[in-house]
């Protein structure tokens, strides 16, 4: 019987392990996930953010979503990724998912405090299991592949998420789940692998506040990286950018081999098998597999 998301990322702390978190925005790449999970015999999580919840259709998701875990019985959850409002994060509440991220990039530390603390309630007051995260400092907000390091998203001191901060934030909200700026970006560098995570503050945020935390950004980050920030407190791997790429790429060579070819599901075929490769490599470093 498949447990509460909860549970799953509280047995993810005790083993020193992660969970992946892998955004989708078509069928293709849902069940490429899955299958890489569910041959690993791990949890996962799919993310869905407010650009592919638009183009997927909200409920469309938790259907999809739903229909995997019940057809299975198996541990695959739906997270609402970077929302920017609290009518956003009510609309995927109410909508279904299992967990729900309020991003507060574009407005102040005390409007971050006031709205997720909003979500927080409205979110115990539909079903308590319902996870809560909220990021905290600047990692930029493009899942896509870079030339170089967005302003505002550098990894100097006066950026990273400071753990006083955090602790502070994470009793003013009650929230579940905290992503911390740690030296993460979104999206990929061109050249070259992404900044360094500064495993030390993860563990000092770790520390401070004594929640869960969560892993933006992690495409780009290096191996070595992924496993010293697991042990030093992360519980949940966000990956986008790479999968996206896996896709396009499988995608793109494809439709050149197979010039004449119309059937959608021939085409796509490999699309889905790049997404599985990825991700099942990535979830074998989370899992230490």
């Amino acid at each position: 019987m498949v447990k509460k998301l909860r549970e799953y990322i509280a047995d993810a702390q005790e083993r020193g392990v992660a969970i992946g978190h892998f955004n989708i925005s078509n069928i293709e790449a849902l069940w490429g996930i899955f299958r890489a999970a569910q041959k690993l015999d791990v949890p996962v999580i799919i993310g869905t953010s407010e650009g592919e919840r638009d183009f997927i259709g909200l409920k469309q998701a938790v259907a999809l979503v739903k229909s995997i875990r019940e057809e299975y019985d198996y541990p695959i959850f739906l997270n609402a990724d970077h929302t920017y409002s609290f009518e956003g994060v009510k609309e995927a509440i109410d909508a279904g998912y299992d967990a729900v991220i309020f991003d507060g990039l574009k407005v102040t530390t005390e409007e971050n405090i006031e709205i997720t603390k909003k979500c927080v309630d409205y979110a115990r007051s539909v079903n308590p299991d319902i996870l809560v995260e909220a990021e905290l400092g600047n990692i930029g907000k493009s899942s896509k592949i870079l030339d170089e390091i967005p302003e505002g998203a550098e990894t100097t001191d006066e950026v990273l998420t400071k753990p006083d901060i955090a602790k502070e934030f994470v009793a003013a909200t009650g929230v579940d789940l905290l992503a911390p700026a740690v030296g993460n970006l979104h999206g990929m560098l061109k050249e070259g692998r992404n900044p360094a995570i500064n495993v030390d503050r993860v563990g000092e945020i770790k520390n401070a506040t004594g929640v869960p935390l969560v892993l933006h950004g992690g495409s780009g980050i290096s191996d070595d990286d992924f496993t010293k920030a697991i042990k030093a407190g992360v519980s949940v791997i966000h990956i986008n950018t790479e999968i996206r790429v896996a896709y396009r790429d499988a995608l793109k060579q494809s439709i050149q081999e197979n010039p004449d070819e119309v059937a959608p599901y021939r085409i796509l075929k490999s699309s889905v098998h790049a997404v599985q490769a990825k991700v099942e490599e990535r979830l074998k470093l989370f899992n230490h597999l």
